[in-house]
């Protein structure tokens, strides 16, 4: 919901059959949005996820075939098994909001949020995703195996009789007033004195006393900073607050930062992972 709110992407990691394609769908019908999934392969072409111009002989001119991408809510299923090409028309489309299809510009739907997936098992016939191309989303979520607990909720559902139907609870254009409300609340100079340290941590650890710069290739970018801020806000809004507090940037900083920190091969052969360099740095910076 906070990236539907800040108007983000995200990018889901996790190993098939944990129900992401059901959770996006499940958004989509309950916001009254149009919903497409789409499964990347090695032959996927720009054309599949755009649209192309399809020439007419009886009338003798071009008309446009859109794409999938003109849904509201896009499931890029297994994102890395399509070549870099692809991809890059994907993530071309998620930044600019629009299209073009033979020369021509088109809008595409709003409210539009895209949910990309990997799986971290399978590296075989995949292309990485480029760190500038990855830096596009908001959000990159770690999805793991549901509790026993859990597991059983999940089993009862399932295989019931019962199948609760989903309202449609929120129209777009109500989507977008909350889109817009959440940059008018109210984030202090202080919390952003708060942000930029835990940013400039990641480029400049040895200036807060960290011993990381070893394990750091690169810090993360400033669309970190932005999107902490707007992830923040909307974290707040989720709590019922006007403004926000260190806890809210806290919440989400995992989710923003772990995909944006290059990890130095040093990093790589101790096993060190993003998460802790995050925690690391949340624990060494002092919140206002």
């Amino acid at each position: 919901m906070i990236s539907l709110i800040t108007d983000g992407h995200v990018l889901l990691e996790g190993v098939p059959g944990l129900a992401k394609t059901l959770m996006i769908k499940t958004l989509s019908d309950a916001l009254d949005t149009e919903f497409c999934r789409i499964q990347f392969t090695p032959d996927l072409l720009p054309a599949d996820i755009i649209g192309t111009k399809i020439y007419e002989q009886k009338t003798t001119s071009f008309t446009t075939q859109k794409g999938p991408i003109f849904h509201n809510f896009i499931l890029a299923d297994e994102i890395n098994r399509a070549p870099p090409k692809v991809q890059s028309a994907l993530l071309e489309a998620m930044q600019e909001r629009q299209v073009t299809i033979g020369g021509d510009t088109y809008l595409l739907n709003a409210p539009f949020l895209v949910l990309a997936t990997q799986n971290p098992l399978e590296t075989e016939g995949t292309y990485r995703l480029p760190e500038a191309q990855i830096d596009r989303f908001i959000f990159k979520i770690l999805i793991d195996y549901p509790s026993k607990a859990e597991e059983k909720i999940i089993i009862r559902r399932m295989t019931g009789d019962v199948h609760p139907d989903v309202r449609r609870m929120i129209s777009e254009s109500r989507i977008r007033e909350i889109q817009q409300f959440n940059r008018q609340i109210y984030a202090d100079e202080t919390i952003e004195d708060y942000v930029t340290d835990i940013v400039d941590a990641t480029r400049h650890p040895v200036d807060y006393g960290l011993d990381i710069g070893d394990l750091v290739e690169y810090g993360v970018s400033p669309r970190a900073s932005i999107y902490l801020i707007l992830a923040g806000k909307a974290h707040a809004i989720m709590n019922g607050r006007g403004y926000v507090i260190p806890e809210d940037v806290k919440a989400i900083a995992f989710d923003v930062l772990r995909h944006r920190i290059l990890l130095s091969y040093e990093a790589e052969a101790e096993e060190v992972t993003t998460d802790q360099i995050i925690e690391t740095i949340l624990r060494t910076i002092r919140p206002p």
